[in-house]
């Protein structure tokens, strides 16, 4: 249905199930997978307590401590979403380099030792195609930018909708508009002289997210007569990611019947770098008995990101607009990830048997966006950027995430001395609310620069492990699989309504009342992952 609009006057306007882009395009930077090498995997991740393995060098660094010789180590895997649709931008299976390092021990004095290690590891695989279909009954994309334009007043409140302001940036009396949001003013909305808006019966949605964060590990630890083992890790991330969407509405006339197609075509880029700082430790209570006991914190990762975006709006209906569909933004940013802190259990039975436990927690509502306020000169020379945190979508983060906590757990089985079985079990509760949204009128440079309005609120992470390795002398081999399953409510836009008045024939104002309403569609992310690794021990 299109429906024309000169004159209003906004009387009311909120937003209910709504969400600030820049908090959801931030997570991606905080949720990271279980990777590592494969007996890391295997049993789970929960070696914080047991250490002596590479992978421990990001969470407990302590654990490197443990280490009595040298090594090195390279782990390869193939990872493949289970029953994923076909989209053209996005590959169900695909190879990756996980992990390779190396630790370097010396004996410090008769029971201590003094370790130095290097590890990369892809702390996160963006690989993932989400896929969701559903009626909307009238709502439709375009719908939303028309009523937050109603808010778009020049402030008297009674004045006509102002094209030329309500545009990309602009800051109306309700909402600040987005970069899609003109994009629809462009090249749909205004016409002749007038503004319109299109209903929709239904859409279709796919989105190829590719890419990783690559973790560079420095790690220096040691242990105290073989009861006290202390370590520290200083992180360097390495951002990669792209999506790629496309959102296609079936589009209504007057008589709400089809009139052709919207598609929003949206590629958007985040790279950049980020740094950590990890410490912990690892206690032998008591000396006759392996029982361990493993603390550790984690710093925020301070990541200096530069998102790129490109943005196409296919117009295949009668009604065209004014303007080209197409837009395109780069700009600069920071955000700095929560605290973690953990505590694990580690024990042996004999050489036979090595079980282990790990509670981590992190608090995500405390996420940090900020704003660049420029870049300076110190003293020496250097340049550094400055910048505040924002405070409208760091309340929006509030109001959207909240503290989780995750469960490892872990056991590996030696039936003789060369060959080990391994299983493992994770836990991650949801880092969403159930009410989280999108908002797109948060006064922030997230809200003007958003390019795509859907969202998904993740539920609860189920992680299974198993694996098996084998030692041949100073090599070893060990292989793992992993099945991770993740559901989700996916939401094409936010909702909202609002009352405002028009002039009929005879000028007489008349209230009309308009919303926008698109109801959750289930999807899950189940993902398969095997894995390799190759060690010498030197």
């Amino acid at each position: 249905m299109r429906k024309r609009f000169i004159f209003a006057c906004v009387v009311s306007m909120f937003m209910v199930h709504a969400n600030a882009q820049e908090t959801y395009e931030n997570t991606k930077m905080v949720d990271n997978d279980l990777n590592g090498t494969a007996r890391y995997v295997g049993m789970g991740g929960a070696m914080e307590a047991l250490g002596a393995d590479i992978s421990t060098i990001a969470s407990n660094p302590a654990g490197i401590g443990l280490f009595r010789s040298s090594s090195a180590s390279l782990s390869f895997g193939l990872v493949s979403q289970d029953a994923a649709p076909d989209f053209k931008y996005g590959n169900k299976t695909n190879m990756s380099f996980d992990q390779g390092g190396f630790v370097y021990s010396m004996r410090s004095g008769n029971r201590s030792f003094m370790n130095l290690a290097f590890n990369y590891k892809k702390s996160k695989n963006f690989d993932y195609i989400l896929s969701a279909a559903d009626a909307l009954n009238g709502s439709s994309q375009n719908r939303l930018s028309f009523i937050k334009a109603l808010g778009n007043t020049d402030g008297n409140g009674v004045t006509p909708v102002n094209i030329e302001k309500a545009s990309w940036g602009y800051r109306g009396t309700n909402y600040y508009t987005s970069q899609l949001d003109n994009l629809y003013y462009n090249s749909l909305m205004m016409s002749g002289g007038g503004f319109y808006y299109s209903n929709a019966s239904g859409y279709v949605f796919g989105r190829s997210d590719t890419g990783y964060i690559g973790e560079y590990d420095f790690n220096i630890s040691g242990n105290i007569n073989d009861r006290v083992y202390l370590g520290m890790t200083v992180g360097i991330h390495d951002v990669h990611y792209r999506g790629q969407s496309l959102y296609t509405e079936q589009i209504l006339d007057g008589n709400d019947k089809a009139n052709g197609d919207l598609t929003v075509s949206d590629e958007r880029r985040i790279t950049g770098t980020g740094y950590s700082i990890s410490a912990g430790a690892i206690l032998r209570p008591v000396e006759a008995s392996p029982f361990r006991i493993g603390v550790y914190v984690s710093s925020p990762t301070w990541y200096d990101l530069t998102t790129t975006n490109y943005t196409i709006i296919a117009n295949n209906t009668p009604n065209k607009g004014d303007y080209p569909g197409s837009a395109g933004a780069t700009y600069d940013f920071k955000v700095y990830t929560p605290w973690k802190f953990g505590l694990s259990l580690g024990h042996t039975i004999g050489n036979n048997v090595a079980l282990g436990a790990t509670y981590e927690y992190a608090d995500y509502s405390s996420l940090d966006s900020r704003v660049n306020d420029g870049t300076y000169e110190d003293g020496w020379g250097d340049t550094y950027t400055d910048s505040h945190s924002d405070d409208a979508m760091n309340r929006h983060t509030r109001e959207t995430l909240k503290g989780v906590s995750t469960l490892k757990l872990g056991a590996e089985y030696k039936p003789y001395k060369a060959f080990a079985i391994r299983l493992g079990y994770n836990y991650v509760s949801p880092m969403f609310k159930s009410n989280g949204f999108k908002d797109g009128s948060v006064d922030s440079y997230g809200s003007n620069y958003s390019s795509a309005t859907d969202y998904t609120n993740w539920k609860a992470t189920n992680r299974f492990t198993l694996g098996f390795g084998y030692t041949l002398d100073k090599f070893s081999v060990d292989f793992a699989y992993q099945y991770s399953v993740t559901d989700g409510d996916f939401h094409p836009f936010m909702d909202a309504y609002t009352d405002y008045y028009v002039r009929d024939d005879n000028q007489n104002l008349q209230k009309v009342s308009l919303d926008n309403y698109a109801g959750a569609v289930k999807v899950s992310n189940k993902r398969n992952q095997l894995l390799l690794t190759l060690a010498y021990k030197f």
